[in-house]
């Protein structure tokens, strides 16, 4: 028995339970699939000791493709990417030390709750800022796995921009430093031969091989989860495998260590609230914005604040306020409703951060003034207090809906979409139609400075037509997204839900690409099977929840 076995050669737990079984069979996606055992690895020996087990399992029968591992840190993943049914290894449980925190980096273990390690930096007045929405609920495991990003990563980029260096434990079971390489150290690895050895020599013949075709697939968007970066681990000068890594939600190895870049925070931040009743001029809008380069620009409709009015309950507990105070600090939103005839339609955030306060003042004044022309209301915050309310509603409202729906539930499958902002006055109205065409509600909040948008719909799995609607739905989308040379994922990743469409948006030249990229990290299909190669759109539509 697979769990007897796993039990000689761990120190971690090893569960097999029914209550284990149905917790780690979901995540945050539509998809349950139960694993067969569970593992808490103690450490990285234990890490190893399953992978060079599977690893032997399968040399003993190479077609067993039962086998598997799939590494799984807070459980948070909207796309089904820590669901399998065999292995699932939790490193949330033990691999949970930050090691050390320098000056301009940080060491830790994968299974750190970003909130914790947030705190250890926040020490030395330095920050990671890639985090998600999720921050207070996601670990740096995860981040890494996704290629994270938010509201940050307008001015500071992703994940993928703070990682040094990694130590990963690839298919031959041992554990590797990965970090940027000079040519002569490239020469000098491929020379040593060996499992590394030939590892960097097949990503080095693929990207070499294929120049101009891996150049051309790089999405041009401001943000992007989808694939793998083949483009981005050769600049000429440095050859860096954890390019490959970031993002590759563990099909390619297990992240045991990850030294991030930290940047230092800024003494001052304002916020400037924008209400918008005609999503129509969005477009021109944002354009307005961005000239001034703001740190963040975030938003969320009129369904995310009626849901956080609906349910102020939660909203108090999370800002830690009473009702009065809250109900008071609506103001403004009475306001714009009695100015426009109506709730606003979105609610844009647009917060200015740095060390002169005098500038940021400044920088405010004028985009209020310049903001005249338009048909909107704009508030500027007078302190944090004050901006509690807006980040709240914005980071917190997917979690509100997941614990308040009777009946439906969020439905994370065309949650991540980005294209250019200067597409988004063509772009936003076809959208828009698109979605007319489904009887579905949902809720839309965004990284508007990046053009990315999570659509969260809200449906009913029981209902027999609902599968045929998240596949439908998406493909209209995503049609829409790639006619606009958008990506489908800037954020979340691809997992189950979009791994079938990564052909659609790239290709099968560069598919065929990503597959020769797995077999060479991978080659006996050890880590994480079905995501970013190999699943279809049936073992996608197998998998979707049946029930709520």
């Amino acid at each position: 028995m697979l769990s007897e076995q796993l039990k000689k050669i761990v120190k971690g737990e090893v569960m097999t339970d029914a209550e284990n079984i149905n917790k780690y069979s979901r995540d945050a996606s539509l998809f349950e699939i139960k694993p067969e055992v569970i593992v808490a690895p103690k450490d990285v020996e234990d890490v190893k000791a399953i992978v060079k087990f599977v690893a032997a399992e399968k040399r003993k029968n190479p077609k067993n493709n039962v086998i598997s591992i799939t590494a799984r840190s807070a459980g948070t993943d909207m796309t089904g990417g820590p669901l399998n049914d065999s292995i699932i290894l939790d490193l949330n449980k033990h691999l949970t030390k930050v090691h050390e925190v320098g000056n301009g980096y940080a060491i830790t273990e994968p299974g750190v709750f970003y909130r914790d390690f947030e705190k250890e930096t926040l020490k030395t007045g330095q920050l990671m800022p890639s985090y998600p929405a999720s921050r207070e609920i996601c670990s740096v495991g995860g981040m890494v796995a996704n290629n994270a990003g938010g509201e940050k990563t307008l001015y500071y980029g992703k994940t993928q921009d703070f990682v040094m260096e990694l130590k990963v434990v690839l298919a031959d079971g041992n554990e590797y430093d990965v970090k940027p390489l000079t040519n002569t150290q490239l020469a000098g690895k491929i020379k040593k031969g060996g499992f590394e050895g030939e590892l960097y020599e097949e990503i080095w013949d693929i990207i070499e091989k294929n120049e101009d075709l891996i150049k051309k697939a790089k999405p041009n968007v401001h943000k992007n989860s989808a694939g793998y970066y083949l483009w981005d681990v050769y600049n000429g000068k440095t050859f860096d495998l954890s390019k490959l890594i970031v993002g590759s939600q563990g099909t390619l190895g297990i992240v045991t260590q990850i030294k991030f870049r930290l940047v230092k925070t800024r003494k001052h931040d304002r916020l400037a609230v924008v209400f918008l009743k005609d999503i129509g001029i969005l477009g021109e809008l944002t354009q307005t914005i961005l000239k001034y380069q703001p740190e963040n620009f975030e938003s969320y409709d009129d369904q995310t604040l009626k849901m956080g009015i609906k349910y102020m309950g939660d909203v108090l507990k999370i800002m830690k306020t009473n009702a009065i105070k809250l109900l008071l600090s609506f103001l403004p939103e009475v306001w714009a409703g009695i100015k426009f005839g109506g709730i606003p339609k979105l609610i844009l955030l647009v917060e200015f951060t740095g060390d002169d306060e005098a500038e940021i003042n400044k920088k405010l004044a004028d985009l209020k003034e310049e903001l005249k022309k338009y048909p909107v209301g704009v508030r500027i915050t007078k302190n944090n207090e004050e901006e509690v309310k807006y980040w709240t509603f914005r980071r917190e409202s997917f979690n509100l809906l997941r614990h308040h729906l009777h009946g439906k539930r969020t439905a994370p499958f065309i949650d991540d979409i980005v294209v250019r902002p200067e597409f988004l006055p063509e772009f936003l109205p076809q959208l828009r139609a698109v979605m007319a065409k489904y009887p579905i509600f949902y809720t839309m909040a965004g990284h508007m400075g990046d053009g990315n948008f999570h659509i969260i719909p809200l449906m009913d799995l029981a209902d027999p037509k609902s599968k045929d609607i998240i596949i439908n739905l998406s493909q209209e989308v995503y049609d829409l997204v790639f006619k606009f040379k958008g990506s489908m994922t800037g954020e979340h990743n691809d997992g189950i839900i979009r791994t079938p469409f990564l052909e659609k948006m790239f290709g099968k030249k560069v598919t065929a690409l990503f597959a020769k990229t797995k077999k060479a990290f991978d080659p006996q299909g050890i880590f994480n099977p079905m995501k970013k190669v190999g699943a279809d759109m049936q073992y996608l539509a197998d998998r979707i929840i049946k029930h709520n």
